[in-house]
């Protein structure tokens, strides 16, 4: 377990990774609304006097988080305080720190942390950073490649009755990315709305694909195959587009990934019947 524990009852896990740009540049995409919705989830900020006082992260329906400001010391850090993962759960507060290196690069410190006497939670805490550790790496991309511009979410899932690797064995083979290796160009086949950059996050543990695009615009393709703790199993598929048409190509772009993903996952019996 990497959890630090401490004598005052504070547990807690950290990630620290590199980016490109200016201190300036990464408190945009870690410290306001449009900056966390261009690699994160829809996200905006309520702010009273001018000074932000809470986050609001939109997973999609029903699936809202609420997060209260503790600290807010631009461009170096940005916390927060929200509920727990599951019912009577400690609150968990979320640090970001940032520190200008040489050459344009920053080292970001992310420190998840609650206040516990057991070590009931401590499995919550991995869990949070490894849900994080996917977001952090189209983070990178984003920081790379595409920093500043305007951005769009498309949010796409279906829900499966196969298990997981099945499930990732269908998607990645029906969009050409089964096989391809980091680095290298790819596109979809024939017959697939087209879809074409470069490669860059393949693995299978979890299931999880991120690739650069060129095509239908410069963004970030999502691929994921995951469980939910209700047990319920989905692929999702995210796009995160770029640039002054990324609203009118995530708005293009919607109806036609939803429509291919309800054809090759049709919904569990189970579920339809409950509709």
């Amino acid at each position: 377990m990497s959890v630090k524990k401490e004598a005052n009852g504070r547990r807690s896990v950290q990630v620290e990774f590199e980016v490109q740009g200016t201190p300036e540049e990464v408190w945009q995409a870690l410290a306001t609304g449009p900056g966390i919705s261009s690699w994160f989830v829809p996200t905006d900020i309520d702010e009273r006097d001018g000074k932000p006082v809470a986050v609001n992260y939109h997973f999609g329906p029903g699936m809202e988080i609420r997060s209260v400001v503790t600290a807010y010391d631009a461009p170096r850090t940005f916390a927060q305080e929200g509920e727990g993962m599951t019912p009577g759960s400690p609150p968990i507060a979320t640090e970001w720190r940032i520190e200008a290196r040489a050459g344009g690069i920053c080292i970001v410190r992310f420190v998840h942390s609650l206040f516990a006497s057991t070590d009931d939670w401590d499995n919550q805490l991995e869990s949070a950073k490894s849900g994080w550790s996917g977001f952090l790496n189209i983070l990178r991309i984003y920081l790379r490649h595409f920093r500043g511009q305007r951005s769009a979410i498309m949010q796409v899932t279906t829900p499966i009755a196969s298990t997981e690797a099945e499930a990732w064995e269908t998607l990645t083979a029906a969009l050409g990315v089964k096989g391809v290796s980091v680095g290298q160009r790819w596109t979809t086949p024939a017959g697939v709305s087209p879809l074409s950059g470069v490669v860059e996050l393949v693995t299978e543990n979890p299931y999880d694909a991120l690739l650069r695009l060129d095509k239908p615009g410069p963004g970030i393709a999502a691929l994921g195959a995951v469980t939910y703790p209700s047990g319920q199993s989905v692929v999702a598929m995210n796009l995160y587009m770029y640039g002054d048409q990324a609203a009118a190509t995530v708005a293009r772009e919607t109806p036609v990934w939803e429509a291919f993903l309800q054809q090759r996952f049709p919904m569990p019996t189970e579920l339809s019947e409950s509709k």
